[in-house]
């Protein structure tokens, strides 16, 4: 089992940047898909971005070109660095890994917040 623990969540103007990283557990270089989901309330839960144990990244339409997620596998630690952020950014970030190509993840991490307000 893997447990995942997310910090660095904050207060961030519009336009700044913040880099959010999450610790696991356990070694992670096996873990097939990792990555970030937010969640605001009254909206539906996104997942944010995906990048798998080769190092293929995918991310949501509304993030493309502004956030970057990264594996550090000898750190067991995977990271969402977010850029040019703005008010709509605003949510709770959880990661999640997963052991399959589709489906539920595998594990969670308990979520750190995000508010990106002037």
């Amino acid at each position: 089992q893997v447990q995942l623990v997310e910090s660095g969540g904050g207060l961030v103007q519009p336009g700044g940047s913040l880099k959010i990283p999450c610790a696991a557990s356990r070694c992670i270089v096996s873990i097939y898909r990792m990555g970030w989901y937010r969640q605001t309330p009254g909206k539906q839960r996104e997942l944010v971005a995906i990048i798998t144990s080769g190092g293929s990244t995918n991310y949501a339409d509304s993030v493309k070109g502004r956030f970057t997620v990264s594996r550090d596998n000898a750190k067991n630690t995977v990271y969402l660095e977010m850029n040019s952020l703005k008010p709509e950014d605003t949510a709770v970030y959880r990661c999640f890994g997963g052991n399959a190509i589709v489906g539920a993840p595998d594990y969670w991490g308990q979520g750190t917040q995000v508010i990106v307000s002037s």
